[in-house]
């Protein structure tokens, strides 16, 4: 846990109706993703059937190099992946999409999102002669497909039944040698879309940004439960699945999606800036300037700004050179980024009070230092508000917030949290204004980290590296006391 919620993964694939360099086109959609996983990154590009793939840690500009795109080669297909782990370590074994080669062909899929049944089916999956090389539940995905595909027809047919028995979030694309098929959990935990360019390929990615990189045109989200097959022969739909009661997690809104993205038919830009006149609603603060945290926070000062009259300023520069905070290993290196990361504009805040919103406050950590950074640039006043309501309990469905205890808000007051991080005040988002984030007030979100109210099972297995067992925590290696 870090002072900020970590981001989630994107997911991007590709059918075009002749070969051409698809490769390229998945690094720019990446690129546009960059934001939501920045520890691996990965493609498989589809030539006739013939798969080459390649991914690695790193940010996406570091991982691919004109020759390793060049290599890749032309094709009609290729999906990719930016990861950030909420399941399994951060490293290259765990880096997507996962590549499959089964008796009935071979697979390529991409996931994001976090299943909360992976321990049982993996253990099912172990205990049936499966060898897993991965600790992340994307390969418990693509095992449970594979298993589906092998006594089935097509890979749709397999993918359907898949989705029988995998429980929690999941947006995917999944790759056959001959289709592209977009799949988006029963709830519609995790956003999907897809889109078509001028040449005719049909797009699937996480967020509209990365259609727009590539020059597509947003025709519509993946309806939750949905599963599109894009073919030869053009689309197909399914909606085998649907039915449940939406539930996307509203932390795309507040921080998880890039602000020129639209999510469900709502701007973020909007739905961020929504935030801020709720905030000025509920909070009537004397102040002289209302100043953003970049990124996530500013258009929800904007929103604020608007609402209560109070100028909007300028008052904190970022590094746009500076990875986001949650990268750096260690709370000392972490503290240091802070500061390498964000700058005061000493002009805009001297002898000034003033509002200061962010999207949230996780452990107290980041939005402690920035007071502390508005404070030595000579603030008279320092008014801390969260266009997120506060953290009360764990996300099982992808966003990192594994565990209350390192949860601020679960062990101290409103006025408590106020001192420990420095500011004069403190407010939340009631979490009761959700809803009103959209114009229609009936978006259906997930608002378990805030409420308690998860919309599935809890899972039995919680840990992030659930997967990875240090010899001590193994019984068959545990010392044996004196009469045993």
């Amino acid at each position: 846990m870090t002072g900020h919620i970590h981001e989630e993964c994107g997911v991007f694939g590709i059918f075009a109706p002749e070969a051409c360099d698809v490769a390229s086109t998945a690094y720019y959609a990446l690129f546009a993703l960059q934001h939501r996983g920045q520890e691996s990154a990965g493609i498989v590009v589809n030539s006739d059937g013939v798969f080459s793939s390649y991914k690695d840690a790193g940010l996406v500009n570091d991982v691919f190099t004109a020759d390793i795109l060049k290599k890749l080669g032309e094709g009609e297909m290729a999906i990719g992946h930016v990861r950030y782990s909420t399941t399994g370590a951060s490293g290259r074994e765990n880096a997507q999409p996962v590549v499959v080669n089964h008796l009935k062909g071979n697979m390529a899929l991409a996931h994001n999102g976090n299943l909360v049944n992976s321990y049982e089916l993996r253990s099912e999956l172990e205990n049936e002669g499966s060898i897993f090389h991965t600790t992340s539940d994307t390969e418990v995905i693509a095992y449970t497909i594979t298993k589906e595909r092998v006594k089935r027809a097509s890979i749709e047919e397999a993918v359907l039944a898949a989705m029988d028995k995998i429980k929690g979030a999941y947006s995917l694309v999944v790759m056959s040698p001959s289709k592209l098929i977009a799949v988006r959990d029963p709830h519609g935990f995790r956003p999907l879309c897809y889109g078509q360019r001028e040449d005719g390929a049909y797009v699937v990615a996480s967020e509209s940004c990365a259609l727009n990189a590539i020059g597509a045109k947003l025709i519509r989200e993946v309806e939750p439960g949905e599963v599109l097959i894009f073919t030869e022969d053009g689309i197909v739909s399914n909606r085998d699945h649907c039915g449940r009661e939406k539930k996307l997690c509203v932390f795309e809104y507040f921080y998880i999606a890039r602000p020129d993205s639209e999510i469900d038919g709502v701007s973020v830009h909007d739905a961020r800036r929504r935030a801020g006149m709720l905030l000025a609603e509920q909070y009537k603060i004397d102040a002289d300037v209302v100043v953003g945290v970049p990124d996530s926070g500013l258009d929800a000062a904007l929103g604020f700004s608007e609402a209560s009259g109070i100028p909007y300023g300028i008052g904190i520069i970022k590094n746009k050179y500076i990875g986001r905070t949650f990268i750096a290993p260690g709370q000392r290196a972490r503290e240091d980024r802070v500061r390498i990361k964000l700058n005061v504009l000493i002009s805009a805040v001297k002898g000034k009070r003033v509002v200061l919103i962010d999207d949230s406050i996780v452990r107290g950590t980041t939005c402690g230092k920035i007071v502390r950074l508005l404070r030595e640039a000579g603030a008279a006043e320092v008014h801390m508000l969260s266009s997120a309501p506060p953290f009360l309990n764990p996300c099982y469905y992808g966003t990192d917030i594994d565990s209350r205890e390192n949860l601020i808000a679960c062990h101290h007051t409103v006025e408590e949290i106020a001192k420990i991080i420095g500011a004069d005040s403190l407010g939340y988002l009631d979490v009761n204004n959700i809803p009103r984030l959209t114009e229609s007030g009936n978006a259906g979100f997930c608002t378990a980290c805030f409420d308690g109210n998860y919309p599935t099972q809890i899972p039995t297995a919680t840990r992030k590296n659930r997967f990875e067992r240090p010899r001590s925590e193994n019984p068959k290696y545990q010392k044996k006391t004196d009469g045993e």
